[in-house]
């Protein structure tokens, strides 16, 4: 492995806030009808020579850890896969019994990598993309592929003592 991955720290939040407006445009992120600032949120960073190539953000609460961005610059490495270990790590040392995210009906590349690593589709909520215009209106209408951006989509992995890597 050639990089490595730590904690975000309070003194990452103008960095996380650079890496999010260049490669999402923003650092506004709007799920299920709630706003994220995700340079604020807790996460994880990847570094590779002193580079930022992946970040991901989440929340925990009695809802368990919900993972809300996650971003590697070079895919296929095991960047992903990774950050996904972290948290996973993290919401069963915190005695989270899932993390759960939500993502759109057009990424089928994220549907691809979750679900490899263990998530399942627990639920489908029809037109939230709407919604979710209405607070941002960024959003576009056409998502990847072609396919129309409106429903997302919620995954979840179980915490058990195997999948919780220490």
């Amino acid at each position: 492995m050639r990089y490595h991955i730590r904690h975000l720290t309070s003194t990452d939040q103008e960095a996380l806030q650079r890496f999010f407006i260049e490669r999402w445009g923003d650092t506004m992120v709007v799920g299920h009808g709630v706003v994220y600032q995700p340079q604020h949120l807790e996460g994880f960073v990847t570094i590779e020579d002193e580079q930022w190539v992946g970040v991901l953000t989440f929340t925990c609460d009695e809802q368990g850890c919900e993972v809300v961005t996650i971003d590697s610059l070079h895919e296929g490495q095991g960047i992903g896969a990774a950050l996904i270990d972290a948290v996973v790590a993290e919401a069963h040392h915190r005695g989270c019994t899932r993390v759960w995210l939500i993502t759109t009906n057009d990424n089928l590349n994220a549907l691809r990598f979750y679900q490899k690593r263990g998530f399942v589709l627990v639920a489908v909520h029809r037109n939230a993309v709407m919604e979710s215009r209405k607070i941002k209106p960024s959003i576009p209408l056409i998502g990847n592929d072609g396919i129309p951006l409106r429903d997302e989509l919620e995954l979840e992995m179980t915490i058990t003592p195997t999948n919780a890597i220490e």
